[in-house]
């Protein structure tokens, strides 16, 4: 989910949901998003020793770019072909390809089928109708233990007024994700980070909800 220009319609913001409103969004312009790492994942993951990382939700790659930089053997997963497509050719061109693998799947079906790995992160993804809490679930199942588990998105905000009311209850609170911990996992950051977000030349105040979980040893 992505802010727009225009005022969506629901049927518009279904879309946005769904594996073919991607791929028709990445068939379009070169270039969608900035290609710089979130910011909250280098808040987070900067500190720590680099292994193996999962990036769900992965888009363009530029996330997956950077932790491969850094040291990190990274898997990048989306459900848009014409995403991952756009993330090999970015990694093919920042010279890093051989230390990354890609993984087509849907958060919302996901299924680790015997992968860990010590980091899996996922920024702005929005499953509809509290959706996330099932994805936090399935995405700590992947986490080897000792590992971590960081998931980021947009804070409930009347900034974004060009969203439908769909993607406005796709977003979330940090807190809201906790029921989605298994048992065996430690929370360390659980809050709503400020920054500013630019969007087709105009800037509004957001909130990043991060959480951030340890899976114990």
């Amino acid at each position: 989910m992505a802010e727009h220009r225009h005022q969506l319609t629901e049927d518009e913001a279904a879309a946005m949901f769904e594996p073919s409103g991607w791929d028709e969004r990445y068939a379009g312009q070169d270039k969608f998003w900035s290609g710089n790492p979130n910011p909250q994942l280098v808040a987070e993951v900067a500190g720590l020793t680099p292994g193996s990382a999962l990036d769900v939700g992965c888009g363009e790659g530029g996330d997956v770019i950077w932790l491969a930089r850094q040291g990190w053997r990274v898997t990048g997963a989306d459900f848009s072909v014409n995403g991952l497509a756009r993330a090999a050719w970015h990694t093919e061109k920042a010279g890093i390809a051989d230390r990354v693998d890609w993984w087509r799947v849907d958060a919302r079906s996901f299924a680790a089928a015997g992968r860990s790995y010590d980091l899996v992160t996922s920024h702005y993804l929005h499953a509809p109708d509290g959706g996330m809490v099932d994805v936090t679930r399935r995405l700590a199942t992947a986490v080897t233990p000792g590992g971590h588990l960081l998931v980021v998105g947009h804070a409930p905000s009347e900034e974004f007024t060009q969203l439908a009311a769909s993607q406005r209850r796709a977003m979330f609170l940090a807190e809201d994700l906790l029921p989605g911990l298994p048992e065996d996992f430690e929370a360390l950051v659980v809050e709503q980070r400020p920054r500013k977000l630019t969007r087709d030349g105009t800037t509004v105040n957001a909130h990043d909800s991060t959480l951030l979980a340890r899976r114990r040893p």
